[in-house]
């Protein structure tokens, strides 16, 4: 007789999420955001039962929205059949585990849900170091009452990634994991600044897609270079950084690299931890700023990748804003504004290719104008403006010559205006 077995039934996880407009701040602001804890909770695997949106007075430092908020949400939560309770801000550790006493189900904040995408999303070896250390430095300062939050979670949302086992381990050795994965991404990061090194002695701009998770930076990526990237509609669908040879309409190459998306309120640890992914950002000769045109949030998206850029000390570089998924765009006023408001920009549909032809042009035209090659002979006693070269421009090679120093290096414009009135600074033509 031949059995059946039925396979498994995956259980999916069901949350409450509880918005929260903080005193002196846009409601219209936290129903976006609201919205988008929502996307987040579906990309991570869960289903949303209901949602609340809590206009404070104050933040009560014991549970954050106060005990007769909190009473409330339990009961509704309860009713819903809700295993979960998400809240679209930070909570502390006290705050979580006061939460947790009153719900009875597990509490998770922006942060915890953020890295547990992450950890869903990393593939590649130096991507899963990197979320491993972002939650260890997370869970660091939660460690006391989480067994009990454990035995309640069983490895679900918000404990993915470094496991049961390492998060009932005593600080001390949470501690050495954590020192252990920092030497780990430093070794990884001295490979990638080989690569980095070997694109600047050839010469080769490099090119930065940044912007708003699901802005369409891998689907813009795999247009311009046939990269064949994954590309998912949920948010954080690419976290590894992907880099490609981009062939541009003059003949020259160009190195396009895709980067982990941004968003609002993006925890720190994650920012700390991937600080060694996102320095291709830093070292990039000119970024792309991808934004979804058709987002009634667009405004406010370009606002919160400025914001992280700021947070990342990325501000003096060259910018071009890409509004993207014009072929889904509802109000045309708003798309021309947008392109006003944001200058140097260009408009297209990485899907249909629409305006892919004035994006490369633009691109060329932004690479002509802010990273030029020179080629400038120093005298021997000046080495403290060789320093000076090498200190501000992408060096590509050096000679020592009987009467001087003769350095390749590609430099911005406005550089190079600057070392024009130094006596001893000759530049060479290239013919």
């Amino acid at each position: 007789m031949v059995k059946y077995y039925e396979p498994a039934k995956v259980v999916t996880e069901k949350f409450f999420l509880v918005g929260i407009t903080l005193p002196n701040k846009s409601f219209d602001m936290g129903e976006k955001t609201l919205e988008e804890l929502e996307r987040l909770s579906d990309t991570a695997g869960a289903e949303v039962v209901g949602k609340e949106h809590l206009r404070l007075r104050e933040i009560h430092a014991g549970n954050f929205i106060g005990t007769g908020h909190a009473e409330n949400l339990a009961l509704l939560a309860e009713g819903l059949n809700a295993t979960g309770i998400v809240f679209d801000e930070d909570l502390s550790p006290a705050q979580n585990r006061n939460l947790e006493d009153i719900f009875q189900k597990k509490v998770l904040d922006r942060s915890s849900l953020i890295l547990d995408i992450f950890a869903q999303h990393a593939h590649s070896k130096e991507g899963k170091l990197q979320v491993e250390l972002a939650q260890l430095e997370y869970l660091l300062p939660r460690l006391r009452g989480w067994g009990k939050a454990l035995s309640r979670l069983g490895g679900g949302i918000g404990t993915r990634g470094p496991g049961e086992t390492k998060l009932e381990t005593d600080r001390r050795r949470i501690v050495n994991r954590i020192s252990s994965l920092k030497r780990e991404i430093k070794s990884l990061e001295k490979h990638r600044n080989t690569q980095r090194r070997k694109r600047i002695k050839e010469g080769i701009p490099t090119l930065s897609l940044v912007g708003y998770t699901n802005a369409g930076k891998s689907t813009l990526l795999n247009a311009l270079t046939d990269a064949n990237v994954l590309v998912e509609d949920k948010l954080f669908s690419t976290l590894d950084p992907t880099a490609k040879k981009l062939l541009l309409p003059g003949g020259k190459d160009a190195i396009l690299i895709d980067t982990v998306g941004f968003i609002r309120k993006l925890p720190h640890t994650l920012i700390a931890s991937f600080r060694a992914t996102l320095e291709e950002i830093r070292y990039a000769d000119i970024l792309l700023l991808v934004v979804d045109a058709s987002s009634n949030m667009s405004e406010d998206e370009i606002k919160a990748s400025h914001e992280t850029l700021e947070i990342l000390d990325i501000t003096h570089k060259p910018l071009l804003t890409i509004l993207n998924k014009t072929d889904k765009a509802q109000d045309i006023q708003i798309l021309k504004r947008l392109m006003d408001e944001n200058k140097p920009s260009v408009a297209i549909s990485a899907k249909t290719r629409d305006g892919m032809d004035h994006l490369l042009q633009e691109i060329e035209h932004l690479i002509g104008e802010t990273r030029l090659l020179r080629i400038y002979r120093i005298p021997y006693h000046r080495y403290d403006l060789l320093s000076k070269l090498q200190s501000i421009g992408n060096e590509i090679g050096i000679q020592y010559l009987d009467q001087n120093i003769e350095v390749r290096i590609r430099l911005d414009i406005k550089d190079s205006e600057k070392l024009e009135h130094d006596p001893d600074l000759t530049e060479k033509s290239e013919g």
